[in-house]
C-alpha cells in the first residue's frame, strides 16, 4: 500500500510538472529525449548521465541536457569520452567549460558553450569559447543557445577556423 501511496505520488507530480512544462521547459531545436526529473526543496532537478546525479534545473541546464543526449544519442559519442562542467584556468582566472568530449588519446575533439535560449549568441560567446581553447586546443567548437547551434572545426597550425554545418559523428580513432 505504501508503495502504491509513493508511486501515485510520484505520478501526481509528474504530471502537473508536465501540464506547466509549456511554461517552465521551453521547445529547442533539438532532439526530444527520455529525462528524469524530481523535485526537492521547491526544485526540480534533472538527471545528467554524465555526472550520474540530479542538476537542478535552469534554463543553462535545460540547454546542456538536449546538447548531451545529443551527442550521444545522434552523434553516437561514447558517454566514457565525455565531461561536464569541470574547472579550467584562464590567466589565472578558474572558469568552468560546459561540455568537453576527448578523443581516445586524451587530446580534445570538441568544445561545447551552452546559453540559456533567452541568451543571443554574439561575439562575446564566441570570444568565451576561444579563450577556453587557447587552454584545450580541440578541434571542434560548438555554441547553442537551444534554438541555435554555430560549428566551427579549428585549424591551429594557420591559427584559422571555418564554420560547418554540423559537427561530425563519433569515428572510434
Amino acid at each position: 500500500m505504501e508503495f502504491g501511496i509513493l508511486k501515485l505520488g510520484f505520478v501526481l507530480f509528474y504530471t502537473k510538472f508536465e501540464k506547466n512544462s509549456e511554461n517552465t521547459l521551453q521547445n529547442l531545436n533539438f532532439p526530444k529525449f527520455d529525462y528524469r526529473l524530481k523535485s526537492t526543496e521547491n526544485k526540480v532537478s534533472i538527471f545528467d548521465v554524465i555526472r550520474k546525479k540530479f542538476i537542478v534545473l535552469q534554463p543553462e541546464e535545460w540547454v546542456r541536457q538536449h546538447c548531451i543526449h545529443y551527442l550521444i544519442n545522434h552523434k553516437k559519442y561514447p558517454q566514457s569520452l565525455i565531461n561536464v562542467e569541470k574547472e579550467l584556468v584562464i590567466n589565472g582566472l578558474k572558469k568552468r567549460y560546459d561540455i568537453v568530449i576527448f578523443n581516445s588519446d586524451g587530446s580534445i575533439h570538441l568544445i561545447v558553450e551552452c546559453k540559456a535560449p533567452s541568451i543571443n549568441i554574439n561575439q562575446l560567446t564566441f570570444d568565451q569559447i576561444a579563450r577556453y581553447n587557447l587552454v584545450l586546443d580541440a578541434t571542434y567548437l560548438m555554441v547553442t543557445n537551444g534554438i541555435n547551434h554555430y560549428y566551427c572545426e579549428m585549424d591551429m597550425k594557420a591559427e584559422a577556423y571555418s564554420f560547418l554545418r554540423d559537427i561530425p559523428d563519433y569515428k572510434q580513432n
